[in-house]
This record gives C-alpha cells, sequence and structure tokens, in this order.
C-alpha cells in the first residue's frame, strides 16, 4: 500500500504493514491535524487503559461501525491493541473496505504509554473538558446533603436531570424534570421564568451537571443555578433515596421565553468563535468532504429529528454530544457541522465544542430543510453472501438438537434473551473459543440482526474445522417468527468484557465502583494538564 501525503512518517514492518509512531500520533493532535485512533480490542479492555483521543471500535464492530465514525475513505486511520495481535487483522478488513491511508500504532498500547498518558474509563475527552470547566469556571455546585435540605425546603426551586430520558426514568432525584443538556439553555428560562427560583442541575456523575449548569450560567440565566455535586452517585453514596419510573419531561416548544433564549446565545455563540454558515459556506464544506472530514449532526431531541431532519444529518442530541463526542465523531481535527430550528441549542452545543478544540460550525432551515422523515440506518458495506451456508429459521428451529447456535450479539443483549442454547462467542477470538463449545457438529452463527454474523461468517470458517452456518436475518427472524427466546440459562463462552458496565448507569452498581468512579473524574484536570494534547480552551 502506497503512504498517502498526509499518513506521516511510516515505517514497513516484515509483513509490509505500516506503522506510525506514537511521537507522529501526538504531533498531529497538538497540530489539530485529522487523524482517527481506533481501538481494536473489546470495549471492556479499552475501558481499563488507553489513549486520550483513542476511540473504541472492536475487531468484531468494525463493517458495523466504521462508515459512520469515520465516513471519508482518504482520513488518515491509526489502529492499535495491546499485542493480542488484532490490530494487523484489523487493518486488513479496514482497507478492504475502500480506507486508503490505514496504518497499525507502532509498539501498540504499551509503546504509547512510554510517551504519553494512558487513560481509564470511557468517553474520557468529554469527562476531562467537563472537569476542566469546573476547575477554570468555579462551576457553582451544592453536595448531596445541600441539595437535599433545599429541595425539601425551598418552594421555588426546580431540578432539572440532563442525562437523557431513558436514564432519568432508571432513577432520579426528588422533583427532578428531564430535560437533556442540550436542551437547557432552549427550555430552562420556560420552566422557571422567574429569576427568583433556584436551579439544580443533575446528571448521573459529574460531568453533565457540570456542564449543564455552566451552559445555563454562560446563557445568561441570572438564577442561581447549581450543579449537583458527584450526581446521582453522590446522592446515593450519602445514603439518600432515589426515585424509580418518573416521566415528567418538558417536551413543548418554548414561546414567551424562545427571544430572550436566542439573544443570549448568540451572544455566548459569537464570545466562542461560532460561526453560522450561509447557503454558499455550507455547500462548500460538503463539496471538500471527500478531503477534509465532515460530521453533520442534527442537535434536536430524537423524537424531533423523528419528525424532520435535513438530508444527510444524523441525531446527536447536543448534550450527549458533548458529553460523549467520540460515540458520533471518530477523527480528531474534522469539521462539524451542527443543525437546529430554534437558533439556541445549535449554538451552546457548538459552543462547547469550539472550546474542546473542534471546527464546530452551525446551519439552519433557512439553508438546510426538514426534507427527510424516515430514520436512516447504521451506514454499512453490503453484507457477504453466505450461499449455502444461510439457513433459515424453520431450518434450525426443525431439529436444533443438529446444530450449535453461536450469538455474537453484545453480551447484555445476549444476556436479556437469545435463541435457545445458544452460545455467546466474540467474533474477535474465534481462534481461541470456537474449540470450547461442546460437541463437533455443525456451528449457526447469529447476531442481533445477523449482520455481524454474515460479516464474521469468513473468519469462523477459517477458526474451526466445523461446518459453519449462518441465521439469515439473526435473532430477530427468530423472534419475528414467533418463537421465544431463553432468558434463564446462558452459556458464555468468551469473557463477556465487550461493553464496559459503567457505574453511574442502572441502579446495581456497587458503592466502592461509583466512589471510585468520583475519585478517578477529580484527578483528570491532573492528568490532562501531564499529557498535553487536548487543545482544550476554556472560555
Amino acid at each position: 500500500m502506497t503512504p498517502s501525503p498526509t499518513s506521516g512518517p511510516t515505517t514497513p514492518n516484515p509483513e509490509h504493514q505500516r506503522l506510525t509512531s506514537p511521537a507522529e500520533l501526538r504531533r498531529r493532535w497538538r497540530a489539530g491535524e485529522e487523524i482517527a485512533l481506533l481501538d481494536v480490542r473489546e470495549e471492556g479492555p479499552y475501558s481499563l487503559a488507553h489513549p486520550f483521543f483513542a476511540v473504541s471500535l472492536p475487531l468484531s464492530q468494525i463493517e458495523l461501525r466504521i462508515f459512520d465514525l469515520v465516513p471519508r475513505r482518504s482520513a488518515p486511520v491509526v489502529v492499535y491493541d495491546d499485542g493480542e495481535g488484532y490490530a494487523p487483522r484489523a487493518l486488513q478488513r479496514i482497507a478492504a473496505l475502500g480506507y486508503n491511508d490505514v496504518s497499525i500504532l507502532d509498539g501498540g498500547l504499551s509503546a504509547y504509554a512510554r510517551v504519553g498518558e494512558v487513560f481509564r474509563d470511557v468517553n474520557v475527552p468529554s469527562k476531562a473538558f467537563g472537569e476542566l470547566v469546573e476547575a477554570i469556571r468555579h462551576t457553582p455546585s451544592l453536595s448531596a446533603g445541600e441539595a437535599k435540605a433545599l429541595i425539601e425546603r425551598e418552594q421555588n426551586l426546580v431540578v432539572l436531570d440532563a442525562r437523557r430520558f431513558e436514564e432519568y426514568r432508571t432513577m432520579s432525584i426528588p422533583r427532578g424534570i428531564s430535560v437533556p443538556g442540550g436542551e437547557l439553555a432552549f427550555r430552562a428560562r420556560e420552566i422557571a421564568p422567574s429569576a427568583d427560583t433556584t436551579i439544580i442541575v443533575n446528571c448521573a456523575g459529574r460531568t453533565r451537571s457540570i456542564i449543564g449548569t455552566q451552559s445555563l450560567i454562560n446563557a445568561g440565566l441570572p438564577n442561581k443555578v447549581y450543579a449537583l455535586r458527584n450526581g446521582t452517585i453522590g446522592w446515593t453514596l450519602a445514603g439518600h433515596q432515589v426515585e424509580r419510573g418518573r416521566t415528567e419531561r418538558f417536551l413543548e416548544r418554548p414561546q414567551a421565553s424562545h427571544a430572550a433564549a436566542l439573544r443570549d446565545a448568540k451572544a455566548w455563540a459569537e464570545r466562542t468563535g461560532v460561526v453560522e454558515l450561509d447557503r454558499a459556506s455550507y455547500e462548500r464544506l460538503r463539496s471538500e468532504a471527500d478531503r477534509h472530514t465532515l460530521y453533520c449532526l442534527d442537535v434536536r431531541t430524537p423524537e424531533e429529528y423523528a419528525v424532520g431532519h435535513p438530508a444527510g444529518f444524523a441525531s446527536a442530541p447536543g448534550g450527549q454530544l458533548v458529553q460523549a463526542t467520540d460515540e458520533w465523531v471518530g477523527v480528531r481535527g474534522a469539521r462539524l457541522v451542527l443543525f437546529d430550528d430554534d437558533g439556541v441549542r445549535a449554538r451552546m452545543t457548538a459552543s462547547w465544542l469550539k472550546q474542546m478544540g473542534w471546527d464546530a460550525a452551525i446551519v439552519g432551515p433557512e439553508v438546510v430543510a426538514l426534507s427527510e422523515k424516515d430514520i436512516p440506518a447504521p451506514r454499512r458495506p453490503a453484507l457477504p453472501d453466505a450461499g449455502a451456508a444461510a439457513i433459515g429459521v424453520n431450518e434450525l428451529a426443525s431439529n436444533p438438537a443438529a446444530w450449535t447456535v453461536v450469538d455474537l450479539s453484545r453480551s447484555p443483549t445476549y444476556a436479556a434473551g437469545h435463541i435457545p442454547g445458544a452460545h455467546f462467542v466474540l467474533a474477535s477470538r474465534f481462534s481461541e473459543d470456537l474449540a470450547k463449545l461442546p460437541g463437533d457438529g455443525p456451528i449457526v452463527l447469529t447476531s442481533d440482526d445477523g449482520a455481524e454474523a454474515h460479516f464474521a461468517f469468513a473468519d469462523a470458517r477459517a477458526a474451526t474445522p466445523r461446518t459453519v452456518r449462518v441465521l439469515s436475518g439473526g435473532t430477530r427472524a427468530w423472534t419475528a417468527s414467533g418463537r421465544p427466546l431463553e432468558r434463564d440459562r446462558s452459556s458464555f463462552i468468551s469473557t463477556p468484557d465487550d461493553v464496559y458496565k459503567r457505574p453511574y448507569e442502572g441502579t446495581d452498581n456497587a458503592a466502592e465502583a461509583m466512589q471510585a468512579y468520583i475519585d478517578w473524574e477529580l484527578q483528570l484536570v491532573a492528568q490532562l494538564a501531564n499529557d498535553s494534547v487536548s487543545n482544550f480552551h476554556v472560555v
């Protein structure tokens, strides 16, 4: 493979695979150049140690997610592992999809750790940025005890929960209303029209509370605004009870307060350097997307997106986009264009992304029409043709004892329900784990919708002497035929470390894990400073 002009220094290895050094990677980050660093291990190992801007894209998920994460096929892509041997396989698979500037991180994670910081957890850039914002802006906050006392005695008070609605419904603190972070500056004045009303913003841990509170301050609200320090984790660790199953949310479009919200959002966006694109500027960015990676993101609510959205824009609610930028954007140094139809949400979201070092601009309905109603499916390559190896649900169900079913879905999906008798195996570990399956008869691969099973078919055949088949339509086809899933028995052949259990989600987290998470967040500013590649600048 011939290096492209933008690929940077590389060194051939014995297999003629291109290498990028950790020093070159860090140089590009500091210079603001485009580069995608993909950790091709499973998310569990990734969450234990990774470089600052590394994006988790497990080997088994490449075909399912890379077209959305890295939309430009000529973008520089670097893959790495920690000695497991996944990176060379990932390079081959990514190159086969048409990417022409793919290399391996020279020496993998261990070599990087000798020159740069490695970080725990997930969505680290966003969380580190939130901690930096609090340190520089001195964002006001209340302890769980202080917040509880205020909630119990103060009538003129609102609690705005800045998480996704699904998280809020799982658990919330008393008097909480679901207002996801990107909606706060747009809706808070309508919920609390009096400047005398105290506002408490909470999330599960720290980041969204801090960013949400500071958003309201930046947006010019005259109210007393406080973050719930350490979120529902802090609330729970203090021994206070959370509420479950609440559904209060504010979806009405603000009317009386919109003019003030727009005025202040414009002022803050101008201060942070956010540019509003006219039609010519937007079309220029689109025309350059084959040379400079472009992400077009609709920051409104998923409900609004479903009603209508601009063509080519993905749904990325503003609060989550700031909280978990790497779930939408895989190329550091790329351009971002944000859309809303109110002028507030895109500006406030872009103002944070600019401070995080992103080239972010906004566009409104005067430039891009709400022409699309269908929710776009994830962009994927065409499924490989399994030919005679494909098997339908009727054939599988007619003699289930004749087959060994292997489920490649993510482990929480498998645990929630799988075809009776199915075994959990990670496609990245076929060479070790297929041999652990019982019996010696034919294997049938399945996954949620069958896509991952089809993409893994060739690897499975190469890893076992047993006959391999693929279930057409996957587990969804099985349930669509009216057949039940098994939920009371599981068989984990592979270690289920494919999904990191976040200590700030759900209601069954150990106190030690929650406290360790808070302690980790509190030291991020020091680790961020020591790493020195972020290009963050808090206004």
